[in-house]
């Protein structure tokens, strides 16, 4: 009778481990979804102006405005040597969301203004959030605040790497970056630092040499990305507006192929540096960008 017991105990167990198996068999998860919330997008020509907050260098200076350049070329047509520059690649997938909003196709125009500002009078920026940082901004139709390592900004690391916002009153929309070099390049900077949290893979080379700006390069197209196509936050995004899923943030530390936890995809590397990318921009620079959602494959889409 013991043995009878265990033996239809046995049976009972496998035909249970067998139906989870068949249900789980049946389950599939539901699909990334971007939807459009039939808001305002950015679209046409955007002149970008470009704020300095702190110490940066000329050469730091020009990772930046060199990367904003690469794509601003792109509307007169000058060619890149290589078929995975910015332009043709990653803002394609952008104006995929614009064209199918049926909006003007986006694009940065030039001249690239800028303007400096020292640490000092930084201060507002200790409190985005704060009225005197909407005060400080230049009123634009897109500001990209950038601050310096040996600026303090409250939330800074704890919070995010930076953020894109709003002004109702003049219909503008902003993006702060900050240079995580010194603060937490753990988070803002990976895969060019080692990661704070997560598998403690060996950190790539910056193909710029210079952790913190390649990796507010980053930041940039990420929130370039999200602005334009939720600049006012009735754009493109999944899930409530409080905690909206945007098309930058569906595919997290993919920049490659076969990308997973703790590994940024498969990517080129420089013969000569050793460095890691997959953009390519003016004068020789070379980039990485991250990987955006793409609405015609529902996936993410990688620049290599």
């Amino acid at each position: 009778m013991t043995r009878l017991c265990a033996l239809l105990f046995i049976i009972s167990s496998i035909d249970q481990c067998f139906g989870l198996r068949k249900l789980s068999s049946l389950y599939n998860p539901p699909p990334t979804v971007v939807e459009y919330h039939n808001g305002a997008l950015l679209e046409g020509n955007l002149p970008i102006s470009i704020v300095w907050y702190g110490k940066f260098t000329t050469a730091q200076k020009s990772i930046v405005s060199n990367f904003l350049l690469s794509h601003s070329l792109q509307k007169n047509s000058i060619a890149f040597p290589q078929s995975n520059a910015f332009c043709v690649t990653m803002w394609k997938t952008v104006d995929s969301y614009i064209v199918k909003a049926k909006k003007k196709k986006t694009h940065i125009t030039l001249p690239i203004k800028s303007s400096t500002t020292s640490a000092r009078s930084a201060s507002p920026l200790r409190s985005p959030k704060s009225p005197s940082w909407q005060r400080k901004r230049a009123t634009k139709v897109d500001t990209i605040v950038l601050t310096a390592k040996d600026v303090a900004v409250e939330g800074f690391c704890m919070s995010n790497c930076g953020f894109h916002g709003s002004n109702a009153k003049t219909n503008s929309a902003y993006i702060w970056v900050g240079n995580s070099a010194s603060q937490c390049p753990g988070q803002c900077a990976w895969p060019f630092h080692q990661p704070i949290y997560g598998p403690q893979t060996p950190p790539l080379v910056a193909p710029n040499n210079d952790v913190g700006l390649d990796g507010m390069v980053i930041n940039i197209a990420s929130l370039l990305a999200g602005t334009v196509t939720n600049p006012f936050g009735k754009g493109y995004f999944q899930g409530p507006p409080e905690a909206a899923l945007e098309v930058n943030k569906v595919c997290p530390g993919m920049y490659g192929k076969n990308a997973y936890p703790g590994y940024a995809g498969d990517l080129l590397v420089a013969s000569t540096t050793g460095a890691s990318y997959n953009a390519h921009g003016v004068n020789g620079r070379k980039y990485l960008l991250p990987s955006l959602f793409d609405t015609a494959t529902s996936s993410c889409s990688t620049l290599v």
